[in-house]
């Protein structure tokens, strides 16, 4: 910023101290307040939105860590995998007569006499990873970004200390079994506009995460919760001379924390001091400015995704309509234990053969659609090993990551077609039990050994099957009819920006029913019930579900009789398809 006494991107602390200084200056009193804010959070939100700098703070990550320097400001995108509970720290002191500030610090900036006025302060600490399934095309608009602001840099800038790149080795990463393991490299895995090379033959539980700790301030703790996603921008330390629970020189430790366990060296771990965040949508990771899609457009749209739906299902024109239904489908309310929204889809007649072909084909189209998705290959042996749930473990302290902890849109493909006959064991049955209430409730048990608590989830949940699923009884099963074989076509980066902004926008279009057509839809559900004895409160709330869909996915907030005749139309046909099996 022009005139700042203090560079908000190199030199945060200054201006951190300098707002204090003011503060104190204007009658800011440290003992009454508590260390509230005092104006450096409205100071960035300057700097960062009004002046439009955002752009020029790094994103940490393993590549960035290896340039950018301690006390600077970064940030990071990240998922709330763990929250490490709360930290007491000396927060402002007395040198002399002046008092001085070590929030958003590690240490302070001169030495402290115990003797002297000082004000213990608290802060919350959270464990952050990058969003479980988060897609290539997402990571490589992040490399944009790191990029651009690399290109801001004099490419004769100094490498850093031989001991900072020690310190980068030992920076913390996450598998996601919750081992800790080698840095992270870069999957071989490339794409361009709508086709793939070089995919990986890494096992989807395999991947590594680059994780960072946060330190949050001024923060309501009702404000962030488990899994979801935030930006934080603050400040990044790890320092090698401080070690944990260090003592100044006058014998008096800084920081207190409510469990010794959380406080982990900071030659281990990168730490966030954070100054401003923000929670982030699945539409935030999205390219380019949103689009504003007008009925016309999105029923332009909807038909160009179908057709390209229909040739990755080789010419299934029916699976195809029910796909989109189900890429748009989200829980948007609960009522007791039903969410209401969902729509998991089990596509049946997949054999090896055929999934060889079809099943790549449709993973890699919606990983190109989606920001998040995940991979779920089910054996009896997958079963029987796996941990599916988080988990606490409390020697540690810390909640260890299990392979469902997924944030709010993500995508889940389950792959059945590698399952035989065979005996599952405790562990097995238990993650079969916790896939069901997955598909059935929407929610995920998270094992804190003395109870277990259900959280609700809101993932869109395929299932691939030779046939229908008996572990993971689906909302709609849908047998598969591909009637050729063709390579995936080329699809222009443009395009799949328009696509993708179609689903995100599509998914929170606001629907409501208006008096005419929802006599027409009771009266057609209640013929329904004479001519079917077996259906139930669940299967109506699916065909409300569908005809919601279907009309969003037109652009249409209120259900048309066109749309409910389409949805009527299209369950004949599967209900005939299931009668052919």
């Amino acid at each position: 910023m022009v005139g700042m006494p203090h560079d908000c991107l190199a030199n945060p602390l200054g201006a951190v101290r300098l707002t204090f200084e003011k503060a104190v200056a204007s009658g800011y009193d440290p003992a009454v307040l508590q260390g509230k804010d005092w104006g450096t959070a409205e100071l960035f939100r300057q700097f960062l939105f009004d002046d439009d700098c955002l752009s020029q703070v790094p994103m940490l990550s393993p590549s960035t860590l290896k340039w950018v320097q301690p006390n600077t400001l970064v940030r990071f995108r990240g998922m709330i995998q763990d929250m490490l509970g709360n930290e007491f720290y000396v927060g402002a002191y007395k040198d002399g007569d002046t008092w001085r500030t070590n929030k958003f610090a590690d240490s302070s900036h001169s030495p402290i006499n115990t003797s002297l006025d000082m004000q213990i302060w608290e802060r919350r600490l959270l464990y952050c990873i990058p969003v479980p399934g988060q897609n290539f095309w997402v990571e490589s608009l992040e490399e944009a970004v790191k990029n651009t602001h690399t290109n801001l840099i004099s490419p004769k800038r100094e490498k850093r200390p031989r001991e900072d790149e020690a310190i980068l080795g030992d920076v913390d990463m996450m598998r996601e079994d919750g081992l800790s393991s080698e840095p992270l490299t870069t999957m071989p895995q490339t794409v361009t506009g709508g086709t793939f090379s070089n995919v990986s033959s890494v096992p989807d539980t395999e991947i590594n995460y680059f994780s960072c700790r946060i330190k949050i301030y001024d923060t309501a703790e009702s404000e962030m919760k488990l899994n979801d996603i935030f930006e934080f921008v603050g400040v990044l330390t790890f320092d090698p001379e401080f070690p944990v629970d260090s003592v100044d020189c006058d014998g008096f430790t800084q920081s207190i924390c409510e469990d010794e366990l959380v406080h982990l060296p900071s030659s281990k771990v990168s730490w966030i001091h954070c100054i401003i965040h923000r929670k982030l949508a699945v539409n935030d990771f999205l390219s380019g400015p949103a689009l504003e899609l007008m009925p016309n457009t999105a029923k332009d749209l909807r038909e160009a995704l179908v057709g390209h739906l229909t040739t990755v299902l080789g010419n299934d024109w029916v699976a195809a309509q029910y796909m989109l239904l189900h890429l748009l489908s989200r829980v948007h309310a609960r009522v007791d234990s039903v969410a209401v929204g969902k729509l998991s889809l089990n596509l049946t007649c997949l054999g090896k053969d055929s999934m060889s072909v079809f099943g790549r084909n449709l993973k890699f189209a919606i990983e190109c659609l989606l920001p998040f998705t995940r991979t779920l290959p089910i054996t009896i042996n997958y079963l029987n090993t796996i941990s599916l749930t988080p988990k606490k473990d409390y020697n540690t302290n810390r909640l260890v990551f299990g392979f469902l902890q997924l944030t709010e849109g993500s995508h889940l493909t389950i792959d059945e077609t590698q399952l035989q006959a065979g005996t599952l064991d405790s562990t097995g049955v238990d993650n079969a039990r916790v896939l069901k209430n997955l598909m059935e409730s929407q929610t995920v048990e998270y094992d804190f050994t003395y109870y277990k608590m259900e959280m609700p989830v809101d993932v869109q949940l395929l299932i691939l099957s030779e046939g229908k699923s008996h572990i993971l009884p689906a909302d709609l099963v849908l047998p598969f009819r591909p009637s050729s074989v063709e390579a995936p076509l080329t699809v222009d980066e443009e395009t799949l920006k328009a696509w993708r902004w179609y689903l995100g926008m599509m998914k929170c279009l606001s629907h409501s029913i208006d008096p005419d057509v929802q006599k027409v839809v009771e009266d057609d559900l209640v013929a329904a019930r004479r001519a079917d004895r077996s259906l139930g409160s669940l299967d109506f709330s699916r065909l409300l579900t569908m005809g919601r869909l279907m009309s969003i996915s037109f652009g249409e907030s209120h259900l048309s009789k066109e749309h409910w005749q389409m949805v009527k139309e299209l369950e004949t046909i599967r209900k005939e398809r299931l009668q052919e099996i």
